[in-house]
């Protein structure tokens, strides 16, 4: 494959699709498939035979759009109308009224987020569309993600050829730095010193790991472009290995993501059919090999010298830092990890440069971050924004607000390592530094919304015992520790604890967090103490009054004598 090839393979496609009038998207990502979205398609094409128009209108399975709380999604464009929900029985007026006689049906169908009774005919006007900014997630909900052709017809590629061909490693590397691109696996390291690291270490054998092992509750980010666009993330990898000189590199995925794994497989086999993977790629001196790794479903494997053991064969449990897998990683040679939305904005950077993505977001948190919204939220599902947004505009306007007349009352960044933050802190820029300062993380960007029918107490459980569970048992701080908060934590919601218990508690937290071993322990205090720091009050009610203000943990009787209530669900 050469870059004359490449343009060819683009001017096909194009040329080939360019007799439709009209595109339509209809999204096949696990939500929607799961809601039915494949039996749509079929629908779909069965119309257009039976009417003798196939050849007219263009169906397409496409990634996730976003609003994975209503699918299954049908995109028209060039009309940009979104339409939710669609089922068989609807794509007959689909056919004869939108595509034959373009006359957007202003239906339930329509996508709206059921608070504003304003109809958005065009996708792009909605709030829940109108705020995002989409890099990672460019091509998702537009392009058919088991299509390399497709991709390559939308600049795929591209960026790979100008690394290979037209710049250095060192040039590589700079723009990367450049950028200001963060790991957007949670911990925030700076992507393009990371890849300085592993490019200085000497050796003749290297590796790449994409860390697709995502195991937040609540978190679908990774999974979500894995499923609908696995050559971004591919791409990605070429140009990072291409820089730090690995010849190998390994995609991490969990078991649990089956449509994910076969979609990267499937683009895999495509590209090495096509010599974008394997000897001499774009006619140069770089060859790279790369292959899936499934995983368990451990959450630890998501710590990446866990990661390494597990794809070693052996047990995925951390090991101590330092040495870094920078120096000595898989099989004890150097190692470049970074996730899946980190080398999904490579391409992007390369093409248009590390000063273009540096201008969006915050100076020391640029680009944009992907969120996998869930909760007591209207607009439920996937969404990518600049860094720096607040709060209240991810809750309120692309969110839609909170259903069912309820109140917001708390929002959870970073999984369950990471922190609940108050009403009264809305406003915060999402961004790495502020969000550590009000005591939560970004994470990998789960985002559950909490109203007033939940106790922060419970949800403080809920996370300590999925950390708990989720513990690989190595060291004793994360293996008991996160064991005694847990029962501490319990016993609070049963109504048995004392002023006593929460003094143990605030003091567990901070031993568990500074003597854990890996960044599962270091974290998995951080629910408790930022519910303790913005709602210590329902722990109060809890331990002093016997009663949980949120009606949902069930008390056990208080003892006579006190006449304290009881609480039931």
């Amino acid at each position: 494959m050469n870059l004359e090839e490449l343009n060819k393979i683009a001017e096909n496609y194009k040329a080939k699709k360019a007799g439709f009038k009209k595109k339509v998207c209809v999204c096949v990502g696990t939500g929607c498939t799961s809601a039915g979205s494949v039996s749509v398609i079929h629908q779909f094409q069965d119309q257009l035979k039976n009417r003798n128009i196939t050849s007219e209108y263009d169906i397409v399975p496409v990634g996730c759009r976003g609003a994975c709380s209503r699918g299954p999604i049908v995109d028209v464009l060039p009309e940009e109308s979104v339409y939710q929900k669609v089922a068989s029985d609807d794509i007959d007026a689909l056919v004869a009224e939108h595509l034959q006689s373009n006359h957007v049906l202003r239906d339930k169908l329509i996508f709206s987020d059921q608070a504003d009774e304003k109809v958005y005919e065009k996708s792009s006007e909605h709030p829940f569309f109108k705020k995002q900014l989409k890099i990672v997630l460019e091509h998702c909900g537009t392009m058919d993600p088991e299509s390399m052709e497709e991709y390559i017809a939308a600049g795929g590629y591209q960026a790979a050829a100008k690394a290979l061909t037209q710049m250095s490693r060192e040039e590589v590397i700079a723009e990367i730095k450049m950028s200001g691109l963060r790991g957007r696996g949670g911990a925030g390291y700076p992507t393009g010193l990371k890849w300085e690291m592993v490019y200085k270490y000497v050796n003749d054998v290297k590796y790449v790991i994409c860390n697709g092992d995502e195991g937040d509750p609540g978190a679908f980010m990774d999974r979500s472009v894995m499923e609908g666009d696995p050559h971004k993330v591919i791409e990605g990898m070429i140009i990072a290995a291409a820089a730090v000189g690995a010849p190998q590199g390994f995609i991490y995925v969990r078991a649990e993501y089956p449509l994910a794994i076969k979609r990267l497989e499937l683009a895999i086999k495509n590209c090495v059919k096509a010599g974008l993977l394997g000897k001499n790629i774009f006619g140069s001196a770089f060859s790279f090999d790369l292959s899936v790794r499934i995983g368990a479903g451990a959450f630890v494997c998501g710590e990446e010298t866990a990661l390494i053991a597990s794809i070693e064969g052996k047990r995925g449990t951390p090991k101590p830092r330092p040495p870094y897998p920078a120096e000595s990683g898989l099989w004890g040679k150097p190692t470049l990890i970074n996730n899946v939305e980190t080398f999904a904005n490579v391409a992007a950077i390369i093409n248009r440069g590390g000063e273009w993505y540096s201008s969006i977001g915050m100076p020391k948190s640029a680009g944009t971050k992907v969120f996998a919204m869930t909760g007591k939220i209207r607009n439920n599902g996937l969404i990518e924004v600049p860094m720096g947004i607040t709060l209240r505009e991810i809750i309120f306007d692309i969110g839609g607000g909170i259903p069912g007349g309820h109140k917001f009352k708390a929002a959870q960044t970073g999984g369950p390592s990471g922190g609940c933050i108050p009403e009264h802190l809305l406003d915060t820029k999402m961004d790495y530094e502020n969000l550590a300062a009000i005591g939560s993380i970004m994470g990998s960007g789960g985002l559950i919304v909490m109203d007033e029918t939940s106790c922060m107490v419970d949800v403080a459980r809920f996370f300590m015992e999925f950390c708990m569970d989720e513990s690989c048992g190595k060291c004793v701080p994360c293996r008991v520790g996160t064991r005694q908060m847990h029962d501490l934590l319990k016993k609070i919601c049963s109504g048995e604890a004392e002023e006593k218990d929460l003094e143990l508690l605030e003091e567990l937290a901070p031993m568990v967090k500074e003597t854990s071993l890996c960044g599962l322990g270091m974290t998995a205090p951080n629910p408790l103490v930022s519910t303790l720091r913005y709602f210590r009050s329902e722990y109060m009610a809890h331990i002093k009054e016997k009663r949980c203000p949120a009606g949902v943990c069930q008390m056990k009787a208080a003892d006579a004598m006190t006449g304290g209530p009881v609480c039931q669900k």
